[in-house]
């Protein structure tokens, strides 16, 4: 369930192996295998109407189980971080550090499916974390949106990779057990098809 998650489910067959191959001889992680799609924060208890606010607050109240969804090596940095720019304040909701990926990650939330305009919102707030909160050492910031949908053809139009952008969908609600099984079924037969291309490739 994790792989079928995360983005490099949806790569071709010879990106899946190489990054999988790097994981397990050079024990070496790429982004691709740390954001997964969707993230599931029925935790938050929040249902039908809800602010952005009421969502992020949710959010640092449970930061443990938050923390745990997104997988390991996160570590929160602040919430509604502030960048002053051309004399005016902007906010990022939340922002932590990977200790595998040696960056900063920025998260913005978001209560509707993926729009173009959030590719340049959160480039800003990339470029301002690399120039004024990047440590020696670390590699370039990366950005994770969370929206309730994504927006599959203008996502792969904007490039969003070469960004350093990805984009998730999260769930405030899971869906009915019958559903939720039936898409675990149906990801793990996926998962089963990809890492048997895999398997078959290296015979």
């Amino acid at each position: 369930m994790l792989y079928e998650r995360t983005a490099i489910s949806g790569k071709p067959d010879e990106f899946i192996k190489k990054e999988l191959s790097s994981l397990r001889d050079d024990n070496v992680i790429s982004p691709d295998l740390v954001f997964k799609s969707p993230y599931f924060l029925e935790f938050t208890g929040l249902k039908g109407m809800y602010s952005e606010k009421s969502l992020e607050d949710s959010l640092i109240a449970h930061l443990e189980q938050f923390i745990i969804e997104l997988g390991n090596g996160f570590c929160f940095v602040a919430r509604q971080k502030r960048m002053i720019i051309d004399g005016e304040d902007f906010y990022l909701d939340l922002l932590f550090f990977h200790r595998r990926l040696h960056r900063l990650i920025a998260i913005d939330l978001k209560l509707d499916r993926f729009k173009a305009q959030y590719k340049g919102q959160m480039e800003l707030y990339l470029r301002w974390l690399e120039q004024n909160e990047m440590e020696p050492g670390e590699e370039t910031p990366l950005g994770l949106l969370l929206c309730t949908e994504g927006s599959e053809e203008q996502i792969e139009l904007l490039q969003l990779d070469k960004a350093g952008i990805k984009v998730a969908q999260y769930l405030t609600e899971l869906p009915p057990r019958h559903v939720l099984m039936q898409q675990i079924q149906k990801s793990l037969e996926a998962a089963k098809a990809k890492f048997g291309n895999v398997i078959d490739d290296e015979a």
